[in-house]
């Protein structure tokens, strides 16, 4: 009614933690090296330690990605090639018995959208795996046209495809497989253990507010103080933070991850 005042509402935050660690590796060289060297010895130093931070700071990440609660299979005994069954308490019970394919992306953009997950940018979601694991569904879309002009303004690094309000990036660095039942997989000796009819590979899919990164120090090169009269040098990287998902398994109805699984 014209004469009321507005009506006055609330809504409740919940704090999420993370742990902070130290994150660092080093390369030690000699001052003759450094002397006799017809190369610059720090150009390749750094490149290496460049390339073994981004493979530190994704096995982090990967792991709480993988804490996510909301997991995918194909329906029909893990065949189905349109429908996908879903679980919330973070372990796929079904097994993933076909190839991903583009009718499994609007399945899972249906879900993401009727569970009120909000786009990762703009309306669209993202999804993270392997080439190979994509293989099927790129081969399905090679008649469609993924973009339309406006998309090519906001490809990012590793992006293939845009299709059906997803966007697909490839990575080749997380080893593939880790169903429920593996007792072998690790990311961090980069061991694989494909699932058992290896016809298809996890997959995240994305919205808004996946996992959190705290930082304290962001990621720097340093170099060794020089001891032993100058002749033992050396250069590493340290970073001191830490990642942690946003919406566990205690709220899975606010989760927005979903993992493309496996329980075999």
């Amino acid at each position: 009614v014209e004469t009321n005042t507005i009506p006055e509402s609330g809504f409740t935050i919940v704090q999420g933690t993370l742990t902070v660690t130290e994150y660092g590796n080093s390369i030690p060289y000699s001052g003759k090296l450094e002397l006799l060297s017809q190369f610059a010895v720090r150009k390749p130093i750094m490149s290496a330690l460049k390339n073994d931070a981004a493979k530190t700071f994704d096995i982090a990440a990967h792991a709480q990605f993988n804490n996510c609660a909301l997991r995918v299979v194909p329906a029909s005994s893990g065949t189905s090639t349109s429908a996908i069954t879903l679980t919330t308490n973070g372990t796929a019970t079904g097994t993933n018995n076909v190839a991903f394919g583009k009718d499994h992306v609007k399945a899972v953009v249906d879900t993401m959208k009727e569970r009120n997950i909000p786009g990762y940018i703009n309306d669209d979601y993202y999804a993270i795996a392997w080439p190979s694991t994509f293989r099927t569904m790129k081969n399905n879309l090679e008649s469609v046209f993924q973009y339309v002009s406006e998309g090519f303004q906001m490809i990012l690094n590793g992006e293939q495809g845009r299709f059906e309000n997803m966007r697909f990036v490839e990575q080749t660095f997380i080893p593939k497989g880790g169903a429920a039942d593996s007792t072998t997989w690790n990311a961090t000796t980069g061991t694989a253990d494909a699932w058992n009819n290896a016809l298809s590979d996890w997959i995240f899919f994305c919205g808004e507010d996946t996992v959190a990164e705290g930082i304290v120090m962001p990621e720097e090169v340093r170099a060794k103080i020089p001891t032993d009269m100058g002749r033992s040098r050396g250069m590493g990287w340290l970073y001191l933070g830490g990642f942690g998902i946003v919406h566990t398994t205690t709220n899975p109805g606010d989760g927005r991850i979903l993992k493309w699984d496996s329980a075999v």
